[in-house]
Protein backbone atom coordinates (compact mmCIF):
# COMPACT_ATOMS: atom_id res chain seq x y z
CA UNK A 1 0.00 0.00 0.00
CA UNK A 2 1.69 3.64 -1.02
CA UNK A 3 1.80 6.29 1.33
CA UNK A 4 0.78 9.72 0.37
CA UNK A 5 2.20 13.15 1.69
CA UNK A 6 0.10 15.35 -0.09
CA UNK A 7 -2.27 16.44 2.13
CA UNK A 8 -2.75 20.24 1.32
CA UNK A 9 -5.27 21.05 3.82
CA UNK A 10 -7.04 20.83 6.81
CA UNK A 11 -10.63 22.14 7.69
CA UNK A 12 -12.03 20.71 11.28
CA UNK A 13 -11.92 16.99 11.23
CA UNK A 14 -10.83 16.37 7.71
CA UNK A 15 -8.29 16.40 5.28
CA UNK A 16 -7.94 16.90 1.90
CA UNK A 17 -5.44 14.81 0.11
CA UNK A 18 -4.22 14.93 -3.51
CA UNK A 19 -2.55 12.98 -6.01
CA UNK A 20 -3.86 9.83 -5.19
CA UNK A 21 -4.57 6.62 -7.14
CA UNK A 22 -8.06 5.47 -7.50
CA UNK A 23 -9.85 5.46 -3.65
CA UNK A 24 -13.18 3.70 -2.74
CA UNK A 25 -15.72 5.42 -1.03
CA UNK A 26 -15.87 4.71 2.77
CA UNK A 27 -12.53 3.11 3.03
CA UNK A 28 -10.18 3.11 6.00
CA UNK A 29 -7.41 5.62 6.18
CA UNK A 30 -4.30 5.61 8.31
CA UNK A 31 -2.45 8.58 9.04
CA UNK A 32 1.01 8.55 10.50
CA UNK A 33 2.15 11.37 12.58
CA UNK A 34 5.88 12.94 12.46
CA UNK A 35 5.45 12.11 16.23
CA UNK A 36 4.93 8.28 15.96
CA UNK A 37 1.44 8.92 16.84
CA UNK A 38 -1.34 7.13 13.94
CA UNK A 39 -4.64 8.01 13.57
CA UNK A 40 -7.56 6.76 12.05
CA UNK A 41 -10.28 8.24 9.59
CA UNK A 42 -12.81 7.10 6.28
CA UNK A 43 -13.02 8.52 3.11
CA UNK A 44 -16.05 10.92 2.69
CA UNK A 45 -15.46 11.89 -0.56
CA UNK A 46 -13.30 11.12 -3.74
CA UNK A 47 -12.84 11.87 -7.46
CA UNK A 48 -9.68 11.81 -9.87
CA UNK A 49 -8.29 15.02 -8.08
CA UNK A 50 -8.45 15.06 -4.57
CA UNK A 51 -10.02 12.81 -1.56
CA UNK A 52 -11.53 14.53 1.13
CA UNK A 53 -10.95 11.78 4.53
CA UNK A 54 -12.69 12.29 8.02
CA UNK A 55 -10.05 11.73 10.87
CA UNK A 56 -12.28 9.77 13.90
CA UNK A 57 -9.75 11.36 16.70
CA UNK A 58 -10.19 14.80 15.25
CA UNK A 59 -7.03 16.32 13.12
CA UNK A 60 -5.43 18.73 16.58
CA UNK A 61 -1.62 18.27 15.97
CA UNK A 62 -1.64 16.94 13.01
CA UNK A 63 0.36 18.90 10.23
CA UNK A 64 0.45 18.81 6.22
CA UNK A 65 3.26 16.20 6.38
CA UNK A 66 1.39 13.51 7.84
CA UNK A 67 1.79 10.06 5.68
CA UNK A 68 -1.82 9.14 4.35
CA UNK A 69 -2.41 5.38 4.00
CA UNK A 70 -5.69 4.39 2.08
CA UNK A 71 -6.63 0.41 3.27
CA UNK A 72 -8.60 -0.80 0.59
CA UNK A 73 -11.12 -1.67 3.13
CA UNK A 74 -14.58 -0.35 4.63
CA UNK A 75 -15.49 -0.09 8.35
CA UNK A 76 -16.92 -3.75 10.31
CA UNK A 77 -18.32 -4.23 13.13
CA UNK A 78 -16.88 -7.98 14.71
CA UNK A 79 -20.48 -9.28 15.70
CA UNK A 80 -21.12 -12.41 17.67
CA UNK A 81 -23.63 -13.70 20.35
CA UNK A 82 -20.90 -11.81 22.89
CA UNK A 83 -22.19 -8.67 21.86
CA UNK A 84 -25.23 -8.85 24.05
CA UNK A 85 -24.38 -7.28 27.33
CA UNK A 86 -21.89 -5.22 26.43
CA UNK A 87 -21.52 -1.62 26.56
CA UNK A 88 -19.48 -0.12 23.63
CA UNK A 89 -18.15 3.02 22.37
CA UNK A 90 -20.04 4.59 19.00
CA UNK A 91 -17.23 3.47 16.85
CA UNK A 92 -17.78 -0.35 18.28
CA UNK A 93 -14.91 -0.67 20.75
CA UNK A 94 -15.65 -2.48 24.22
CA UNK A 95 -16.25 0.59 27.45
CA UNK A 96 -17.00 -2.11 29.97
CA UNK A 97 -13.39 -3.25 31.11
CA UNK A 98 -14.77 -6.72 29.28
CA UNK A 99 -12.38 -8.62 26.97
CA UNK A 100 -12.51 -7.76 23.22
CA UNK A 101 -15.76 -9.14 21.52
CA UNK A 102 -14.61 -12.76 19.40
CA UNK A 103 -16.33 -11.80 16.05
CA UNK A 104 -18.23 -14.59 14.70
CA UNK A 105 -17.69 -12.57 11.44
CA UNK A 106 -17.06 -9.06 10.50
CA UNK A 107 -19.83 -7.13 8.75
CA UNK A 108 -19.70 -3.67 6.88
CA UNK A 109 -21.65 -1.03 9.03
CA UNK A 110 -23.04 0.84 5.31
CA UNK A 111 -25.82 -1.85 5.50
CA UNK A 112 -28.30 -1.92 2.64
CA UNK A 113 -32.14 -0.54 3.08
CA UNK A 114 -34.18 -3.82 2.44
CA UNK A 115 -35.64 -4.72 -0.51
CA UNK A 116 -39.44 -3.51 -1.35
CA UNK A 117 -40.53 -6.60 -2.53
CA UNK A 118 -38.56 -8.79 0.15
CA UNK A 119 -40.05 -7.18 2.89
CA UNK A 120 -42.82 -8.31 4.86
CA UNK A 121 -46.02 -6.53 6.00
CA UNK A 122 -45.57 -5.75 9.66
CA UNK A 123 -48.31 -7.23 11.72
CA UNK A 124 -47.39 -7.97 15.14
CA UNK A 125 -48.44 -5.59 18.38
CA UNK A 126 -44.94 -4.91 20.45
CA UNK A 127 -46.00 -3.84 24.23
CA UNK A 128 -44.66 -1.29 25.40
CA UNK A 129 -46.00 -1.08 29.07
CA UNK A 130 -47.44 2.49 28.13
CA UNK A 131 -50.88 3.02 27.52
CA UNK A 132 -50.66 6.10 25.53
CA UNK A 133 -48.49 3.91 23.06
CA UNK A 134 -50.04 0.38 23.26
CA UNK A 135 -53.65 2.07 23.84
CA UNK A 136 -53.63 5.25 20.98
CA UNK A 137 -50.85 4.59 19.13
CA UNK A 138 -49.70 1.22 19.14
CA UNK A 139 -46.14 0.05 17.91
CA UNK A 140 -46.02 -2.89 15.57
CA UNK A 141 -43.19 -5.19 15.05
CA UNK A 142 -40.80 -3.78 12.00
CA UNK A 143 -41.86 -0.28 12.24
CA UNK A 144 -40.35 2.68 12.64
CA UNK A 145 -41.94 5.47 15.07
CA UNK A 146 -39.72 8.58 16.31
CA UNK A 147 -40.69 10.24 19.73
CA UNK A 148 -40.33 13.89 18.81
CA UNK A 149 -39.39 15.96 22.17
CA UNK A 150 -38.42 19.23 23.19
CA UNK A 151 -35.64 20.33 25.77
CA UNK A 152 -36.21 19.68 29.27
CA UNK A 153 -38.57 16.62 28.48
CA UNK A 154 -37.95 13.08 29.83
CA UNK A 155 -37.41 11.14 26.49
CA UNK A 156 -34.41 9.48 28.30
CA UNK A 157 -36.43 8.37 30.88
CA UNK A 158 -39.14 6.86 28.47
CA UNK A 159 -36.35 5.73 26.13
CA UNK A 160 -35.08 3.27 29.01
CA UNK A 161 -38.70 2.44 30.35
CA UNK A 162 -39.70 1.04 26.84
CA UNK A 163 -36.05 -0.46 26.86
CA UNK A 164 -36.82 -2.33 30.25
CA UNK A 165 -40.77 -3.71 29.53
CA UNK A 166 -40.63 -3.56 25.54
CA UNK A 167 -42.25 -7.55 24.47
CA UNK A 168 -43.78 -9.41 21.47
CA UNK A 169 -46.31 -11.13 23.08
CA UNK A 170 -47.07 -14.68 22.49
CA UNK A 171 -43.56 -15.15 20.43
CA UNK A 172 -41.07 -17.94 21.54
CA UNK A 173 -38.35 -15.99 19.53
CA UNK A 174 -35.85 -14.37 21.65
CA UNK A 175 -36.27 -10.25 21.99
CA UNK A 176 -33.11 -7.79 22.05
CA UNK A 177 -32.69 -4.77 22.70
CA UNK A 178 -29.84 -2.14 20.35
CA UNK A 179 -29.33 1.08 22.21
CA UNK A 180 -27.53 4.12 20.88
CA UNK A 181 -27.13 7.56 22.13
CA UNK A 182 -25.23 9.91 20.35
CA UNK A 183 -23.81 12.83 21.55
CA UNK A 184 -25.20 12.83 25.42
CA UNK A 185 -23.06 13.85 28.50
CA UNK A 186 -20.98 11.34 30.95
CA UNK A 187 -23.13 11.92 33.73
CA UNK A 188 -26.29 10.66 31.27
CA UNK A 189 -24.37 7.55 30.19
CA UNK A 190 -24.04 6.64 33.28
CA UNK A 191 -27.61 6.94 34.33
CA UNK A 192 -28.05 4.63 31.56
CA UNK A 193 -25.29 1.97 32.22
CA UNK A 194 -26.55 2.22 36.05
CA UNK A 195 -30.12 1.60 34.89
CA UNK A 196 -29.30 -1.36 32.44
CA UNK A 197 -27.36 -2.84 35.05
CA UNK A 198 -29.63 -2.47 38.03
CA UNK A 199 -32.95 -3.63 36.16
CA UNK A 200 -31.17 -6.90 34.74
CA UNK A 201 -31.93 -5.25 30.78
CA UNK A 202 -28.35 -5.31 30.34
CA UNK A 203 -28.53 -9.15 29.56
CA UNK A 204 -30.30 -8.78 26.32
CA UNK A 205 -29.31 -5.57 25.18
CA UNK A 206 -26.56 -4.36 23.04
CA UNK A 207 -25.63 -0.56 24.23
CA UNK A 208 -23.51 2.03 22.28
CA UNK A 209 -22.32 5.12 23.78
CA UNK A 210 -21.20 8.24 21.92
CA UNK A 211 -20.06 10.93 24.00
CA UNK A 212 -20.58 14.89 23.78
CA UNK A 213 -16.71 14.93 23.96
CA UNK A 214 -16.30 12.39 21.29
CA UNK A 215 -15.40 13.70 17.92
CA UNK A 216 -18.78 14.41 15.97
CA UNK A 217 -17.16 12.33 12.62
CA UNK A 218 -17.58 9.08 15.14
CA UNK A 219 -21.39 10.05 15.82
CA UNK A 220 -22.01 9.55 12.19
CA UNK A 221 -20.89 5.92 12.47
CA UNK A 222 -22.69 5.23 15.95
CA UNK A 223 -26.39 4.60 14.28
CA UNK A 224 -25.18 2.70 11.59
CA UNK A 225 -23.03 0.33 14.52
CA UNK A 226 -25.86 -0.24 16.28
CA UNK A 227 -28.07 -0.61 13.18
CA UNK A 228 -25.66 -3.42 11.59
CA UNK A 229 -25.33 -5.05 15.81
CA UNK A 230 -29.01 -5.51 15.16
CA UNK A 231 -29.46 -6.84 11.33
CA UNK A 232 -27.15 -9.42 12.76
CA UNK A 233 -29.41 -10.65 15.33
CA UNK A 234 -32.36 -10.13 13.62
CA UNK A 235 -31.69 -11.56 10.45
CA UNK A 236 -28.90 -14.09 11.40
CA UNK A 237 -30.31 -15.62 14.99
CA UNK A 238 -33.67 -14.96 14.35
CA UNK A 239 -34.91 -12.60 16.71
CA UNK A 240 -37.09 -10.07 17.47
CA UNK A 241 -35.24 -6.49 18.02
CA UNK A 242 -36.37 -2.97 19.14
CA UNK A 243 -33.29 -0.39 18.13
CA UNK A 244 -33.61 2.98 20.14
CA UNK A 245 -31.26 5.97 18.92
CA UNK A 246 -31.14 8.79 20.98
CA UNK A 247 -30.63 11.53 19.97
CA UNK A 248 -30.83 11.88 16.01
CA UNK A 249 -30.69 15.88 16.49
CA UNK A 250 -26.97 15.71 18.01
CA UNK A 251 -26.19 13.13 14.73
CA UNK A 252 -27.89 15.82 12.08
CA UNK A 253 -25.73 18.54 14.03
CA UNK A 254 -22.35 16.72 13.38
CA UNK A 255 -23.66 16.14 9.41
CA UNK A 256 -23.77 19.75 9.29
CA UNK A 257 -20.72 20.49 11.27
CA UNK A 258 -19.19 18.11 8.77
CA UNK A 259 -20.97 19.67 5.38
CA UNK A 260 -19.62 23.29 7.07
CA UNK A 261 -16.01 21.55 6.89
CA UNK A 262 -16.18 20.11 3.60
CA UNK A 263 -17.54 24.05 2.27
CA UNK A 264 -20.88 22.57 1.03
CA UNK A 265 -23.56 24.54 -0.19
CA UNK A 266 -25.80 24.74 3.04
CA UNK A 267 -29.73 23.41 2.50
CA UNK A 268 -32.69 24.08 5.02
CA UNK A 269 -31.06 26.43 7.99
CA UNK A 270 -27.72 25.49 7.28
CA UNK A 271 -28.26 21.38 7.23
CA UNK A 272 -27.23 19.93 3.76
CA UNK A 273 -29.08 18.90 1.45
CA UNK A 274 -28.38 15.32 1.42
CA UNK A 275 -30.00 14.57 4.77
CA UNK A 276 -32.94 13.21 3.73
CA UNK A 277 -31.51 10.52 2.08
CA UNK A 278 -28.61 10.10 4.81
CA UNK A 279 -31.91 9.96 7.50
CA UNK A 280 -33.38 7.17 5.23
CA UNK A 281 -30.25 5.47 5.03
CA UNK A 282 -30.95 5.04 8.60
CA UNK A 283 -34.80 4.58 8.93
CA UNK A 284 -34.91 2.49 6.20
CA UNK A 285 -32.49 -0.53 7.72
CA UNK A 286 -36.05 -1.33 10.07
CA UNK A 287 -38.18 -3.69 9.05
CA UNK A 288 -39.02 -7.43 7.97
CA UNK A 289 -37.79 -9.90 5.32
CA UNK A 290 -40.17 -12.62 4.01
CA UNK A 291 -38.72 -15.83 5.27
CA UNK A 292 -36.90 -14.69 7.86
CA UNK A 293 -38.04 -14.87 11.16
CA UNK A 294 -36.56 -11.92 12.85
CA UNK A 295 -37.48 -8.21 12.69
CA UNK A 296 -36.12 -4.86 13.56
CA UNK A 297 -38.31 -1.83 14.90
CA UNK A 298 -37.18 1.45 15.07
CA UNK A 299 -37.79 4.18 17.85
CA UNK A 300 -35.87 6.88 16.83
CA UNK A 301 -35.62 9.82 19.55
CA UNK A 302 -35.26 13.71 18.17
CA UNK A 303 -35.11 16.91 20.20
CA UNK A 304 -37.08 19.71 18.46
CA UNK A 305 -35.14 22.31 18.25
CA UNK A 306 -37.10 25.64 19.62
CA UNK A 307 -39.95 22.93 20.18
CA UNK A 308 -40.50 23.29 15.93
CA UNK A 309 -42.71 20.63 14.91
CA UNK A 310 -41.40 22.13 11.08
CA UNK A 311 -38.08 22.19 11.88
CA UNK A 312 -36.03 19.77 9.21
CA UNK A 313 -35.08 17.31 11.71
CA UNK A 314 -38.32 16.41 12.85
CA UNK A 315 -40.13 17.34 9.21
CA UNK A 316 -37.57 15.06 7.30
CA UNK A 317 -38.32 12.21 9.27
CA UNK A 318 -41.90 12.51 9.33
CA UNK A 319 -41.85 11.81 5.59
CA UNK A 320 -39.54 8.88 5.62
CA UNK A 321 -41.23 7.28 9.16
CA UNK A 322 -44.53 5.55 10.06
CA UNK A 323 -45.61 7.90 12.41
CA UNK A 324 -44.92 10.03 15.76
CA UNK A 325 -45.36 9.75 19.39
CA UNK A 326 -44.78 13.38 20.67
CA UNK A 327 -44.15 14.78 23.99
CA UNK A 328 -45.75 18.35 25.66
CA UNK A 329 -44.21 20.54 27.92
CA UNK A 330 -47.57 21.47 28.86
CA UNK A 331 -48.31 17.60 30.32
CA UNK A 332 -44.44 17.78 32.43
CA UNK A 333 -45.08 21.01 33.51
CA UNK A 334 -48.45 19.79 35.18
CA UNK A 335 -46.21 16.59 36.34
CA UNK A 336 -47.68 14.31 34.02
CA UNK A 337 -45.70 11.32 33.29
CA UNK A 338 -45.17 10.49 30.27
CA UNK A 339 -45.74 13.75 28.86
CA UNK A 340 -46.92 12.00 26.13
CA UNK A 341 -49.63 14.04 24.23
CA UNK A 342 -52.12 11.36 22.17
CA UNK A 343 -54.04 14.07 19.71
CA UNK A 344 -50.45 14.90 17.93
CA UNK A 345 -49.04 11.40 18.15
CA UNK A 346 -49.73 9.07 15.10
CA UNK A 347 -49.25 4.92 14.31
CA UNK A 348 -49.71 4.50 11.02
CA UNK A 349 -49.49 0.84 10.92
CA UNK A 350 -51.39 0.58 14.38
CA UNK A 351 -54.40 -1.11 12.46
CA UNK A 352 -52.09 -3.55 11.54
CA UNK A 353 -51.05 -4.90 14.95
CA UNK A 354 -54.39 -4.63 16.72
CA UNK A 355 -57.74 -6.43 17.19
CA UNK A 356 -58.53 -9.49 18.20
CA UNK A 357 -55.98 -12.45 19.12
CA UNK A 358 -53.46 -9.79 19.07
CA UNK A 359 -54.36 -7.34 21.19
CA UNK A 360 -58.34 -7.55 21.98
CA UNK A 361 -61.32 -7.07 19.88
CA UNK A 362 -62.42 -3.89 21.26
CA UNK A 363 -59.04 -2.09 21.11
CA UNK A 364 -59.80 0.41 17.55
CA UNK A 365 -63.25 1.44 18.88
CA UNK A 366 -62.07 2.35 22.41
CA UNK A 367 -59.15 4.17 21.21
CA UNK A 368 -61.21 6.11 18.69
CA UNK A 369 -63.51 6.85 21.10
CA UNK A 370 -61.33 8.08 23.83
CA UNK A 371 -59.38 10.32 21.35
CA UNK A 372 -62.95 11.96 20.57
CA UNK A 373 -63.50 12.70 23.57
CA UNK A 374 -60.01 13.83 24.55
CA UNK A 375 -59.80 16.01 21.74
CA UNK A 376 -63.30 17.27 22.50
CA UNK A 377 -62.21 17.96 26.07
CA UNK A 378 -59.11 20.04 25.03
CA UNK A 379 -61.00 22.29 22.70
CA UNK A 380 -63.73 23.19 25.89
CA UNK A 381 -60.50 23.95 27.89
CA UNK A 382 -60.04 27.03 25.29
CA UNK A 383 -63.51 27.96 25.55
CA UNK A 384 -63.76 28.02 29.75
CA UNK A 385 -60.59 30.16 29.76
CA UNK A 386 -63.25 33.18 27.28
CA UNK A 387 -66.61 32.22 28.88
CA UNK A 388 -65.59 30.08 31.93
CA UNK A 389 -67.01 26.85 33.25
CA UNK A 390 -70.66 27.59 34.70
CA UNK A 391 -71.82 29.17 30.62
CA UNK A 392 -71.01 25.20 29.61
CA UNK A 393 -73.49 22.52 28.59
CA UNK A 394 -74.17 19.75 31.49
CA UNK A 395 -72.77 17.15 28.60
CA UNK A 396 -69.80 19.40 27.94
CA UNK A 397 -68.75 19.86 31.46
CA UNK A 398 -68.37 15.63 31.65
CA UNK A 399 -66.66 15.99 28.64
CA UNK A 400 -64.02 18.83 30.16
CA UNK A 401 -64.08 16.48 33.60
CA UNK A 402 -63.19 12.93 30.89
CA UNK A 403 -60.39 15.27 29.71
CA UNK A 404 -58.71 15.75 33.13
CA UNK A 405 -59.34 12.03 34.20
CA UNK A 406 -58.04 10.96 31.14
CA UNK A 407 -54.44 12.44 31.67
CA UNK A 408 -54.62 11.75 35.29
CA UNK A 409 -55.45 8.09 35.03
CA UNK A 410 -54.81 7.18 31.36
CA UNK A 411 -51.80 9.11 30.68
CA UNK A 412 -50.36 9.48 34.16
CA UNK A 413 -48.01 6.33 35.23
CA UNK A 414 -45.47 5.15 37.31
CA UNK A 415 -41.91 5.27 35.08
CA UNK A 416 -41.63 1.70 36.57
CA UNK A 417 -45.44 0.68 35.71
CA UNK A 418 -45.33 -1.55 33.51
CA UNK A 419 -49.03 -1.92 31.48
CA UNK A 420 -50.45 -4.81 29.88
CA UNK A 421 -52.88 -4.00 27.05
CA UNK A 422 -55.67 -5.45 28.88
CA UNK A 423 -55.54 -3.06 31.95
CA UNK A 424 -54.44 0.08 29.15
CA UNK A 425 -57.71 -0.55 27.78
CA UNK A 426 -59.44 -1.23 30.92
CA UNK A 427 -58.63 1.63 32.58
CA UNK A 428 -60.31 3.70 29.14
CA UNK A 429 -63.32 1.73 29.28
CA UNK A 430 -63.91 2.51 32.96
CA UNK A 431 -63.54 6.39 31.79
CA UNK A 432 -66.13 5.92 29.03
CA UNK A 433 -68.40 4.34 31.20
CA UNK A 434 -68.34 7.85 33.51
CA UNK A 435 -70.08 8.87 29.90
CA UNK A 436 -73.81 8.11 29.36
CA UNK A 437 -73.81 5.14 27.32
CA UNK A 438 -76.06 6.75 23.82
CA UNK A 439 -72.92 8.76 23.98
CA UNK A 440 -70.67 6.66 22.64
CA UNK A 441 -71.16 7.33 18.87
CA UNK A 442 -67.31 5.70 17.68
CA UNK A 443 -68.67 1.95 19.17
CA UNK A 444 -70.66 -0.86 18.20
CA UNK A 445 -73.83 -2.06 20.07
CA UNK A 446 -72.16 -5.12 20.45
CA UNK A 447 -68.69 -3.72 22.05
CA UNK A 448 -71.01 -1.27 24.70
CA UNK A 449 -72.66 -4.34 26.02
CA UNK A 450 -69.54 -6.41 26.52
CA UNK A 451 -67.58 -3.83 28.01
CA UNK A 452 -69.82 -0.76 29.05
CA UNK A 453 -69.76 -0.34 32.79
CA UNK A 454 -67.86 -3.87 33.54
CA UNK A 455 -64.27 -2.04 34.34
Amino acid sequence: MKEYKTITRIAGPLIFVEKTEPVGYSELVNIALPSGEVKSGQVLDTSSDIVVAQVFEGTSGMGLGARVKFLGETIKLPVSDELLGRILSGSGKPIDDGPEVVPEKLMDITGAAINPYARSSPSDFIQTGISTIDGMNTLVRGQKLPIFSGSGLPHNEIAMQIARQAKVRGSEEGFAIVFAAMGITSEEAQKFISEFEETGALKRTVVFLNLADDPAVERLITPRMALTAAEYFAFEKGMHVLVILTDLTNYCESLREIGAARSEIPGRRGYPGYMYTDLAMIYERAGMIKGKKGSITQLPILTMPADDITHPIPDLTGYITEGQIVLSKELHSRNIYPPIDVLPSLSRLMNLGIGPRKTRDDHKQASDQLYAFYAEGKDLRGLVAIVGEESLSERERRILKFAADFEAKFVKQGKGEDREIEKTLDIGWSLLSEIPESELTRVSPEMRKKYYGKR
